[in-house]
């Protein structure tokens, strides 16, 4: 039986419009094994960081969570639903940025401009543990240095602007790892890194994660990334689940014919004057217009498709 650090179920979220009513996420439910990396992949606006956000209860108006649960099981506290917690609850405090922590994609938005790095990154370890700022800013430095920055003796009481894009962003990672979350939620976290940088960040990311045997929640458009980083794979798409199975099952023999059509659209080389392949030149709108309740598979992966080609699925595979 797989152990779950994280269970989300029917989860469903609502944004209000002046023109109406936005359905961000309808019927979410996929599960994070403890000690394993499972990546969110869909297009822009598929509900992949709103359900990030879900988790660290950062949904704010107009926007609200209609239904569902998220049961997190910590190994040091009794498990419990996220999404029911009162606002003013204390462990949404040991929730954000201690048993859970996140790497944003801009990471201007997730720094202070009026804080040094360092004070930053070390006020992380003050919220949430008994010790000395001598001692979070030694801390703090380590993380820094861990993350790839230089002089970390001068930088560390910089501030945000004196850092590049690619500098901030390490500042931000280091600011999520530096208290070892059990769950680490990383959406895009190499955006602003050129490719070299990005496979130190990922690879680092991949090391601490099996050193701490904490989870991973890996949001990204590259699937380049989810076959190196991933467990896992949950497609998204227009706030729906399509598809959930291993890597190697999602990115190899894929089910759903949007992501067989996510997959089609990767950019690669092609004979000149041929057009390469678009989503929607693979998958068509009947394919995804109507909803349909994730079944699970003789494999053991999901998959929302119409009864039909469930069960032509299901004799394909004998």
């Amino acid at each position: 039986m797989v152990d779950n650090l994280l269970e989300i179920r029917d989860l469903a979220v609502e944004f209000g419009t002046d023109i109406g009513t936005t359905y961000a996420l309808r019927e979410v439910s996929f599960d994070v094994p403890r000690g394993k990396v499972t990546a969110i992949v869909g297009e822009s606006g598929s509900g992949k960081s709103v359900t990030a956000n879900c988790i660290m209860r950062l949904i704010q108006s107009p926007g609200r969570i209609t239904g569902g649960q998220i049961h997190f099981s910590p190994n040091d506290v009794t498990a419990y639903d996220i999404a029911a917690l009162p606002d003013k609850d204390p462990r949404l405090l040991d929730l954000r940025g201690g048993s859970v922590s996140m790497v944003f994609q801009e990471p201007m938005t997730a720094l202070s401009p009026v804080y040094t790095v360092g004070n930053q990154v070390a006020e992380a370890i003050l919220c949430h543990r008994k010790v000395s700022k001598e001692e979070a800013l030694e801390e703090a430095a380590d993380m820094l240095r861990l993350v790839g920055i230089d002089d970390v003796g001068r930088r560390i009481h910089q501030y945000p602007f004196e850092f590049s894009g690619g500098m901030r962003q390490r500042v931000v990672i280091a600011m999520a790892l530096v208290c070892h979350p059990q769950l680490l939620i990383c959406d895009e976290p190499t955006t602003a890194l050129d490719v070299t940088i990005q496979a130190e960040i990922l690879t680092l990311i991949r090391d601490l994660q099996k050193d701490l045997n904490n989870s991973v929640l890996f949001i990204t458009h590259d699937l380049g990334v989810v076959a190196q980083m991933a467990d896992q794979v949950v497609v998204m798409y227009q706030g729906r689940v399509l598809e959930v199975g291993s890597v190697r099952q999602v990115l190899k023999t894929p089910v759903h014919p949007y992501t067989r059509g996510l997959l089609a659209a990767i950019p690669g080389l092609a004979t000149k004057g041929e057009r390469l392949a678009t989503i929607a030149s693979v998958v068509g709108d009947a394919d995804l217009i109507t909803p349909h309740p994730l079944v699970t598979l003789a494999d053991g992966r999901q998959v929302s498709l119409p009864s039909d080609q469930l069960a032509a699925l299901e004799l394909a595979n004998g």
